[in-house]
C-alpha cells in the first residue's frame, strides 16, 4: 500500500461513541505500529470530549502493551460529544448545542497533530466527517457491537457481543424450558438486526423480532400455543430493540436530552411479553440484557480482527490515503471515503440469506 508516502510525526488516537469490546486491542494494534515507524502517539481522552476541552496525553510503548484481551478502552469514551452540536446547559438550565469544531481544530494544531485515526461508528464518523471538512486528516476504523456501520460487511465487536448474547439466550432455554413460559429476551442493535438475527440464530431462538420486519403480534402468539399444543411448553423469543410491530413505531425507553442522538430504543420484550400472555394465556416473561452486551473480553475473532483493522489504519496513514475508512468486504480489507459513511445506518436486506436459513429450520420472524 505504501506507493505514495507521507512524513508524519505525531498522531492521535481516539474512541469515540459506546464502548465495545476490541477497542483496546485497536489501540494497540494502530500504536504499536506508529511507535515502530519513528511516530509519536498522542491518546485523546473520552472520543471527542478529549479534543474540545483539550485533553491529550502521549501515550508510551507499556501503555498499550497487555492491553489485547481486555474490554473497554484505555482512553475512555463519549458518546454525547458531537463537536457540531455540543450540548451545554445555559444559565437558566436548558440543554442548547453549540458548534465547537473552531475550538477542536485550535486544539488539534495546538498538540501539532499531523493525522488522527477516529475508532468509532456511524456517529463517530459523522462528527469526523464534519472535522475532516475543516481540514483535519482523519483515518476511520469501524466499531460497533450492532454491525450497522455502512460500507462494512463486519465491525469489531459484534462477534463479541453475539456470543455475550447467545450465552444468555442458551441460559435463558432451560428456565423457560422448566417453568413452561414464553421468554422475550430484548437485544441491543439500535434501528438494525444483526445482533438479534445472529444471536437468534445462534441459540435456535424460536422467534426472532427485528427492526427490518415489521411482526404481527397476532401471528408472534400463535406461534407460541402451536408449539404448546404440540408439546413445546416454552417458546424464546430474541427481540432487537429497534422491533416495531406492524403499523406501529418503534418502543422508545428514554430521551437523553444532552446527547446529539437523543432517542434510545427500548420496552419491545416488555411489551411483547405482555400482549402473548393477554392473547394465548401463556406465561410471559422478558429479559434486557443491555449493557452486559458490550462488555467482556473480546473474542478471539474479534482480537484478530482489530488488529488487522488497526494496522490497516496505520498503512493508510502512512501512505497518505486520509479521510477514509477501513473496511471489509468479501473478506478483504479495503476503505471507502469517511465521507461515503457519514449519516448512514447499514440494515439487513430482505433477501439475507441468514433470514432464509432461520425460516428453512422453522424460525417465526413475526410476520407469519
Amino acid at each position: 500500500m505504501r506507493g505514495m508516502t507521507t512524513q508524519l510525526k505525531r498522531i492521535g488516537i481516539l474512541t469515540g461513541g459506546g464502548d465495545c469490546p476490541g477497542l483496546n486491542a485497536v489501540i494497540r494494534a494502530v500504536a504499536k505500529a506508529a511507535m515502530g515507524g519513528g511516530l509519536e502517539v498522542m491518546g485523546i481522552e473520552d472520543g471527542f470530549l478529549g479534543l474540545i476541552e483539550n485533553r491529550l496525553r502521549r501515550l508510551t510503548y507499556n501503555d498499550v502493551s497487555g492491553i489485547l484481551t481486555v474490554g473497554g478502552t484505555i482512553l475512555g469514551s463519549c458518546n454525547k460529544a458531537n463537536p457540531a452540536k455540543f450540548a451545554t446547559q445555559d444559565k437558566q438550565g436548558r440543554w442548547v448545542t453549540r458548534d465547537v469544531r473552531d475550538q477542536v481544530v485550535e486544539h488539534y494544531y495546538q498538540a501539532q497533530l499531523d493525522a488522527l485515526v477516529v475508532i468509532g461508528g456511524d456517529g463517530t464518523m459523522s462528527g469526523a466527517h464534519d472535522l475532516i471538512e475543516r481540514g483535519l486528516r482523519i483515518v476511520g476504523v469501524p466499531k460497533t457491537i450492532d454491525n450497522d456501520l455502512w460500507g462494512t460487511e463486519i465491525t469489531f465487536g459484534h462477534d463479541t457481543a453475539v456470543a455475550t448474547a447467545s450465552d444468555a439466550l442458551d441460559k435463558v432455554h432451560t428456565t423457560a424450558s422448566s417453568h413452561h413460559r414464553v421468554m422475550v429476551v430484548e437485544l441491543m442493535g439500535r434501528y438494525a438486526g444483526w445482533l438479534a438475527l445472529h444471536a437468534g440464530i445462534a441459540s435456535g431462538a424460536d422467534i426472532i423480532l427485528i427492526p427490518e420486519i415489521p411482526f404481527d403480534i397476532d401471528a408472534v402468539a400463535h406461534r407460541c400455543l402451536e408449539r404448546s399444543k404440540v408439546g413445546k411448553r416454552f417458546t424464546i423469543i430474541a427481540a432487537g430493540e429497534g422491533a416495531r410491530p406492524v403499523g406501529g413505531e418503534q418502543f422508545v425507553d428514554h430521551i437523553v436530552a444532552d446527547s446529539p442522538d437523543p432517542i434510545r430504543l427500548g420496552g419491545v420484550a416488555k411489551w411483547v411479553a405482555e400482549q402473548v400472555e393477554t392473547i394465548s394465556r401463556l406465561e410471559g416473561r422478558y429479559i434486557v440484557l443491555g449493557h452486559i452486551q458490550r462488555g467482556g473480553t473480546p473474542t478471539a475473532h474479534d482480537r484478530i480482527l482489530a488488529t488487522k483493522f488497526g494496522y490497516y489504519a496505520f498503512e493508510l496513514l502512512m501512505a497518505a490515503q486520509f479521510n477514509r475508512l477501513v473496511v471489509q468486504q468479501n473478506g478483504q480489507l479495503g476503505s471507502v471515503p469517511i465521507a461515503d459513511v457519514a449519516r448512514k445506518v447499514r440494515t439487513i436486506p430482505p433477501g439475507h440469506p441468514l433470514i432464509a436459513a432461520g425460516r428453512a429450520v422453522n424460525t417465526s420472524f413475526g410476520d407469519e
